[in-house]
């Protein structure tokens, strides 16, 4: 179905391309023949003499140079030069034209979106996003195939080229196509003529990344205790209860000074906890039970059957690694490859978040900044707060209101703005809404909750997000002072590198010549919980095993120790009643009951319960 769709619209642009054409000819044929009428020499008028006749100028006079020029589809006027105001048979007219022009008309440095869209393209009225307003947030969200990613590689396409470095999750993978240059062809360059952009391909730096190895980059790996149990419990589905005592087990590890690497550390603490040798200090944590202990621990459990071990463990990734810059001063775009872990989207988005945590704890304090130190693109973005807890809620929150101030922009990209919780959506100064689709009655229900935070315009908002073409979006923005910019129904930039993915032969080149490889390509395997969780528990078996060893040496000791005392009562009477036997009591008997046999005892039976030192 969505073939059909993505075909249908492609269909519908063809047509309006085809329209548009056919206009701009008849347009022509128009504008011939009244050439023709003003070349073709007058003829008599059946009532008019020829005193009567208007007269007919001898000489021409060339026009100001500073008439306005008229608009020409086909030939875009030079920047800056006057231009003839037109009726663009559009839903806005002259003055709200102006009124977006002039909002969008910003002094410093700024990322161009687009031109307007009024019937047609105006490629004197483009539309920006000021690149000092960038780190106050953003979203992006448009139904399935209405050009999303594309509007995000044409954002971080000139991220890069401002030298600001990019953080961005590849789903589909066709995200990779930023780090080839793209191809033209007649269609391209007559729309990006259309819109005025001054079109080239060219290839932006990238380095591949994947967590845990998984695919094709760098692998990025976080430890169990840097992960926190907050994340934790959100990609386990644990529930509040659960949670809270999962920080428990987190805070005894700290305590007890057990390292927590990997997945295995924290369970085998779990096993440690629910054991005999671990209940008391179980019971002395208070505010956890063994059951909720045991829920845990086959969450845990589950979870690494699932493969999800490889995402924990060492090296962690170091963050600040994502804010490299070239020598020729281009931002790198790190591209987080996760086609596989598809199927494990709680593991991918709240991987994402604690990327931004983290970096949230490294990066000082900068204020406001002409340009971002790191803008972060947060892909399929309903994941991360699909069946979330208040606590998860609460530090997304926190995050995104509190990194602006180190110098992070966030976009959220997801279908609708309902995806994203309120408290979240009103930290976003940057809106670029693609196609909605209003098929069903929350659909529908979705459609005017959107259109209601837009502030007000001459648009039907409505019939517009409805209607809106494949690479289109009505955009607003926060400008220079900090005000939201008029609502502009915007025909975006096409991106400068290929729209196709980046062979993967190529992508393994990339990744194999990446400096970071040999610094984080290999899994380091060092003690931890587990080893020393496992040495407490061989010794505390090892103890067990010496103390019945010794109870039973002991009574077997006692038992000898009482037969040699019958016996050598025994040999006294015979002794006393006339014994013809020389040389006192039974010999084996006495020498059990000396000093050197019971050591002797205890010595074999040290070898039957199997701990006689070797």
């Amino acid at each position: 179905m969505t073939d059909e769709l993505a075909k249908a619209q492609a269909e519908l642009e063809a047509a309006r391309q085809a329209q548009l054409e056919a206009e701009a000819r008849l347009a022509e044929l128009h504008a011939g023949a009244e050439r023709a009428k003003v070349d073709a020499p007058p003829s008599p008028a059946d009532e008019e003499t020829p005193e009567q006749a208007p007269p007919v100028a001898e000489s021409f006079e060339e026009a100001p140079v500073s008439a306005p020029t008229p608009l020409d589809p086909e030939q875009p006027a030079e920047p800056g030069a006057p231009v003839e105001e037109r009726d663009l048979a559009g839903p806005l007219g002259a003055d709200a034209v102006a009124a977006i022009r002039t909002g969008y008309a910003f002094d410093g440095t700024a990322l161009e979106m687009g031109a307007l869209v009024n019937g047609e393209p105006d490629s004197e009225t483009q539309v920006r996003i000021p690149l000092s307003m960038v780190n106050r947030h953003g979203l992006i969200a448009g139904a399935t195939g209405t050009g999303k990613t594309k509007t995000l590689q044409v954002l971080a396409e000139q991220l890069s080229a401002a030298g600001v470095p990019v953080f961005a999750a590849d789903i589909k993978g066709d995200l990779s196509g930023v780090a080839t240059a793209g191809a033209s062809d007649d269609k391209l360059l007559a729309r990006t003529a259309g819109i005025g952009q001054p079109w080239e391909p060219r290839a932006a730096p990238v380095e591949y990344f994947a967590l845990g190895g998984v695919g094709n980059g760098v692998p990025i790996r976080a430890t169990v205790l840097d992960f926190g149990p907050t994340l934790l419990a959100k990609v386990l589905g644990l529930n509040d209860t659960q949670e809270s005592s999962l920080g428990i087990v987190y805070a005894y590890a700290d305590a007890q000074q057990l390292p927590l690497v990997d997945l295995k550390d924290l369970r085998e603490l779990l096993l440690w906890l629910t054991s005999d040798e671990g209940k008391e200090d179980l019971r002395r944590l208070g505010g956890i039970s063994s059951q909720t202990a045991g829920v845990i621990l086959r969450e845990i459990t589950a979870f690494s059957e699932q493969g999800a071990d490889v995402f924990f463990g060492e090296p962690d990734i170091d963050t600040r690694e994502f804010l490299r810059t070239t020598q020729d001063g281009r931002g790198v775009i790190s591209l987080l490859e996760v086609p596989g872990v598809a199927d494990q989207p709680a593991l991918f988005s709240t991987f994402l978040m604690w990327l931004l945590a983290d970096l949230f704890e490294d990066l000082p304090e900068v204020g406001d900044v002409d340009k971002p130190k790191l803008v972060f693109f947060f892909d399929e973005a309903h994941l991360l707060f699909k069946d979330a807890s208040k606590d998860f809620l609460g530090a997304i929150v926190q995050t995104v209101r509190l990194i602006r101030s180190k110098g992070v922009g966030i976009f959220f990209v997801t279908q609708t703005p309902k995806d994203v919780p309120d408290d979240v959506l009103a930290q976003l100064g940057s809106r670029v809404q693609h196609q909605l689709r209003a098929h069903t009655p929350d659909a529908e229900k979705a459609l005017r909750a959107t259109v209601r935070t837009y502030p007000k315009s001459d648009y039907d908002l409505g019939e517009v997000l409805t209607s809106l073409g494949i690479g289109e979006a009505i955009v607003t923005v926060m400008n220079e002072k900090g005000a939201p910019t008029p609502v502009a129904w915007t025909r975006l930039r096409a991106p400068q590198g290929s729209m196709d993915p980046t062979p993967e032969a190529e992508i393994q080149r990339a990744v194999q010549a990446s400096p970071l490889l040999p610094k984080y390509g290999q899994a380091v395997d060092r003690e931890s919980a587990f080893e020393i969780l496992q040495a407490k528990l061989q010794s505390a078996q090892k103890a067990e095993q010496d103390d019945a060893a010794r109870t039973a040496a002991e009574e077997e000791a006692k038992r000898l120790e009482q037969e040699a005392k019958r016996n050598r009562a025994g040999g006294s009477a015979g002794r006393s009643g006339g014994s013809s036997r020389s040389g006192g009591g039974n010999v084996v008997t006495e020498f059990l009951g000396s000093r050197s046999g019971q050591a002797m005892v205890r010595d074999i039976v040290r070898g039957i319960f199997g701990n006689r030192r070797r």
